[in-house]
C-alpha cells in the first residue's frame, strides 16, 4: 500500500513561489492500477517521482508500506527503491552499450540477485523478445525497446511499478500492445501499477482514475474499469 497525507511540493524561481503538489492525500491498495492523468505541467510527472522516492517533497508524508519514505535518507530511500519500486519510461532509459539481455539483467546483477540473466532471458521470452535478445538498442525498434523496458521491471520482481507515459513516444498499434502487455504482467505478478498518461483509453483500463490540475488531485468517483 502507498499512502500520503497532506503532501505538498513548492520551487522558488526568482521571486515567485511556484505551487507544485497540493495537499495530496491518497491511498493505493496492493495489486490496484492507478492512472494519473492531466494536461500538460500539471504536477503529474512530480507526483510519481515523489510516489517512488526519486524526490523529496517540501512538506507531508508519503509511505510505502509500513515506511515513511519522506523520513528517510537519500541512501535509505535508495534501498526501498531498490527493494520494492520498478520503473518504465516514456524514452526506455536502456543502456546503449549494453544488449537487451544486459540491460534487463544489469538491475538485478546491482543488486545480488541471483540468476540474473536466466530471469531476464524468461522475461525477454515473455515479452516475444527471445530472438532479439542479444541485440543492443539501436537495432531494435521504439515497441521493441519498450518491451525490453518492461522486461525490465517486471523481471526485479519489485510489488510496485511506475510507468511514465509507457505508450508516448509509440505508434498506435505498438502502444495497445505494449499496453496489453503491462495489463497482463501486471495481472499474472499481482504488481500495483501507477502510471502516468495523456491516453485516455490507456487510464480506463486502470482501477482507479485521479485527474492532476494545478497541484491539485481528485479521483474520479464514477469510474469503472474497461
Amino acid at each position: 500500500m502507498i499512502t500520503t497525507s497532506t503532501l505538498h511540493h513548492s520551487v522558488t524561481l526568482g521571486e515567485q513561489t511556484l505551487t507544485l503538489l497540493n495537499n495530496i492525500n491518497i491511498t493505493i491498495n496492493q495489486g490496484e492500477t492507478v492512472a494519473i492523468v492531466g494536461a500538460s505541467g500539471s504536477g503529474k510527472s512530480t507526483l510519481l517521482g515523489m510516489l517512488a522516492g526519486l524526490d523529496t517533497p517540501s512538506g507531508g508524508t508519503i509511505c510505502i508500506g509500513d515506511t515513511a519514505i519522506t523520513r528517510l535518507n537519500e541512501a535509505e530511500r535508495a534501498k526501498v527503491r531498490a527493494d520494492n519500486i520498478a520503473f518504465v519510461f516514456q524514452n526506455f532509459q536502456l543502456l546503449g552499450s549494453l544488449t537487451a539481455l544486459e540491460n534487463v539483467a544489469l538491475p538485478m546483477e546491482v543488486h545480488n540477485k541471483p540468476n540474473a540473466i536466466d530471469v531476464a532471458t524468461e522475461f525477454l521470452t515473455r515479452v516475444g523478445l527471445d530472438k532479439r535478445m542479444h541485440h543492443y538498442p539501436k537495432q531494435l525498434s521504439g515497441g521493441e525497446q519498450q518491451r525490453v523496458a518492461i522486461a525490465r521491471a517486471f523481471a526485479c520482481n519489485a510489488p510496485y511499478l511506475f510507468a511514465d507515459e509507457p505508450t508516448g513516444n509509440l505508434d498506435s498499434a505498438t502502444g495497445t500492445l505494449i499496453e496489453d502487455l503491462l495489463f497482463e504482467l501486471n495481472t499474472e505478478h499481482k504488481t500495483t501499477l501507477i502510471l502516468v498518461t495523456h491516453d485516455n483509453a490507456l487510464a480506463k483500463r486502470c482501477d482507479r482514475i485521479f485527474t492532476m490540475q494545478a497541484g491539485t488531485l481528485t479521483e474520479n468517483p464514477s469510474h469503472t474499469a474497461n
